[in-house]
């Protein structure tokens, strides 16, 4: 299940206000500081687990999903914070210092 807190629902409706595609996207995102879950706008595709709040549908690869599962989506002052059962791993310490794990 993919759960939306009311600080998070109320963020992203406000920024879908006035607009007719209301459709965010769950993904994993590799990056130097490692993979995480982040979300972007994005369409449904037929390999998608869709969940509706408030008009608004969720997103998510079913692969990704059943691995991730259950997925929380918050909202804080510093942004959008969204935990899972994912076991993800940390970027490597060379990043910094122009290490091949970001080039």
């Amino acid at each position: 299940m993919i759960d939306v807190t009311l600080a998070a629902q109320d963020q992203v409706l406000a920024y879908f206000e006035g607009k007719e595609s209301k459709s965010v996207r769950i993904f994993l995102n590799n990056g130097c500081g490692g993979a995480q879950l982040a979300m972007a706008v994005d369409e449904k595709t037929p390999k998608d687990k869709v969940f509706e709040y408030k008009g608004v549908e969720y997103v998510m690869d079913q692969k990704l999903f059943d691995q991730a599962k259950p997925v929380l989506v918050d909202y804080s002052n510093n942004g959008f914070k969204l935990e899972s059962s994912l076991k993800l791993s940390s970027g490597c310490s060379s990043c910094g210092s122009k290490g091949s794990c970001c080039s």
